[in-house]
């Protein structure tokens, strides 16, 4: 009972000094503090033997060192112990105590005044000291190589620049933090934002699945939690297979499928992103088997994909063994995109295991996420989706709002003129699902 009682009553032991409260410039000075300590009193030549058996006793806490030279005697040593759990000679278990006795150290609990500097308080530490009391202080942004990108909520608006002070200061590399202050812009997926401390420099350069993106971050889009999406697309292709990327960006999903063999069409409106892939193409070797366009989605999916499906799915279609691929990630309007494959194609349809397989991207704030987005995608192509196409939840993007993806293979009779549609089931086998896991 005691050590719950004190528990509580120490809980604000390695919380930095009260009066930071509300400190919207960044003094490190300010957080000094002096805090109690157990510590027990030991022979230099018996530490490393005693450490393997006072796991639980010694003091867990990073960049605090658990043993200190003892300032009254140069041959012995302080070992720094859990002031949760260490109160008296009482608190060592029978196991530690029989291991002092073994090794001829006294079991009294000294105590011991450890001066904190700001440099041994962990960032969520910092901003939950400084900022009102209540408030949500969540320290997570993307790092996106060098810069670390926030995303503040308006009670933290006050504080911005400290908070990319401490960003900069607890994370080693990162040399500039930055914070969104508009929505992302629909036409050319970049947003406008403000540098909070450190560097200017907005040239970065990452890796991601073992591949190099150098690009302008404020002048493109890149979103690190994308990775695995990346990864799991990639994973669906085969050498020889065709990827039609609509809204490349800077080629997260072109480079890669490039790298397994397969050809690649991506595009991107926005000439920086256009410039960037061109750029990563190269970086990455793999310029000579991507074809790069800077076309808006709809223009791309009319002309050169319409162009290349036409050779693809022709008459000797039959002798194709690879499978065509469309990745549309733009999830706040890819949806509307669709309408594009109404009709794209003339002549006789292929084989309905020869039609494309379509990874559209949606963000949904429905109760039933996944049922919503085939709807949508149903009612722009004119058919039901909801029992010819997967649903892949990609990732919680804000609360109660969701981005997915719909994988379905296009119906024949909507991809060619002068096909019947049957509205609510069209006659193309059901697509079979590219992965289980995560799916709704």
């Amino acid at each position: 009972m005691p050590e719950i009682e004190t528990n509580h009553r120490d809980s604000e032991l390695f919380s930095p000094p009260s009066d930071v409260r509300g400190m919207t410039e960044l003094d490190r000075t300010a957080f000094k503090k002096t805090v109690t300590i157990p510590v027990l009193k030991v022979r230099k030549e018996v530490v490393n033997k005693l450490m393997r058996s006072l796991k639980r006793a010694a003091l867990q806490r990073p960049g605090i060192k658990r043993v200190i030279e003892d300032p009254e005697d140069e041959e012995g040593r302080l070992i720094m112990l859990d002031p949760y759990k260490m109160f008296t000679v009482d608190s060592f278990e029978k196991e530690e105590l029989s291991i002092l006795k073994q090794l001829n150290v006294n079991p009294q609990i000294s105590k011991y005044n450890l001066d904190l500097t700001y440099e041994n308080f962990k960032s969520e530490e910092i901003l939950r000291a400084v900022l009102p009391e209540g408030q949500d202080v969540t320290s997570g942004f993307s790092r996106v190589g060098h810069i670390a990108h926030l995303n503040l909520r308006d009670h933290q608006l006050p504080y911005k620049h400290l908070i990319g002070q401490v960003m900069i200061d607890k994370n080693p590399g990162i040399t500039s933090a930055v914070n969104k202050i508009n929505n992302i812009d629909n036409t050319y997926r970049n947003f406008e934002m403000e540098v909070l401390s450190g560097e200017e420099n907005m040239m970065t350069k990452v890796r991601e699945n073992n591949y190099t993106y150098e690009f302008d971050f404020s002048k493109v889009y890149w979103n690190p939690r994308l990775s695995t999406e990346h990864s799991r697309i990639t994973e669906l292709l085969k050498p020889g297979d065709v990827l039609f990327d609509v809204f490349a960006g800077v080629g997260p999903f072109a480079i890669p499928a490039a790298k397994k063999n397969c050809t690649v069409f991506a595009n991107d409106l926005n000439p920086e992103s256009h410039k960037w892939l061109l750029h990563n193409c190269k970086l990455n070797k793999v310029d000579q088997k991507v074809k790069v366009f800077n076309l808006d989605g709809k223009d791309f999916l009319q002309g050169p994909v319409r162009e290349e499906l036409m050779q693809q799915l022709g008459p000797l279609s039959k002798e194709r063994k690879h499978s065509v691929h469309i990745v549309m990630n733009l999830p706040a309007k890819a949806i509307e995109f669709l309408s594009a494959f109404k009709a794209l194609l003339d002549g006789q349809p292929c084989g309905s295991e020869l039609l494309p397989i379509v990874h559209c991207y949606s963000f949904s704030k429905d109760a039933n996420p996944a049922k919503d987005v085939q709807q949508r995608a149903g009612t722009v192509l004119g058919i039901s989706l909801e029992a010819c196409s997967s649903v892949h939840l990609v990732r919680n993007v804000a609360p109660n709002k969701e981005m997915l993806c719909i994988t379905f293979q296009i119906p024949a009779a909507i991809l060619y003129k002068n096909q019947t549609v049957n509205r609510d089931n069209h006659e193309d086998p059901p697509l079979k699902r590219q992965r289980t896991d995560k799916d709704f």
